[in-house]
């Protein structure tokens, strides 16, 4: 399958177990990987045979800095459900989040959540 990868989104969003990163927010980046069939757009040169990268971007967006969740990985979830139903030519999506600088008492370069969700 062919696919599209819009890479390093960067929003701001307030997710989060702790208070403070509800209420302070930070810094959180998104992969998405859309699967969908690109031979026509390709030979075409048709904007109408592929998805709007610039659309997704927008729609990832919404569900980042427009809403909150306690877990990355219902946020990840959230992005694939939504791109998934908006977008009906793509079949698969891999969504990840990363939480670059986790709120704990320890050194690691952030967290990742990997998800990947087919339609029904």
């Amino acid at each position: 399958m062919d696919k599209i990868v819009l890479s390093r989104m960067e929003f701001y969003g307030y997710h989060g177990v702790y208070p403070e990163e509800n209420q302070l927010g930070q810094r959180f980046y998104v992969d998405v990987e859309l699967f969908l069939p690109l031979r026509q757009a390709g030979t075409t040169d048709q904007l109408e045979y592929t998805v709007n990268y610039a659309e997704v971007y927008a729609t990832v967006k919404e569900q980042v800095e427009g809403r909150k969740f306690q877990l990355i990985e219902a946020l990840a979830e959230s992005i694939a459900s939504e791109v998934l139903q908006t977008y009906t030519s793509i079949n698969e999506i891999t969504v990840r989040v990363i939480k670059p600088h986790p709120p704990f008492n320890i050194v690691f370069d952030g967290v990742t959540v990997e998800i990947n969700r087919k339609r029904d």
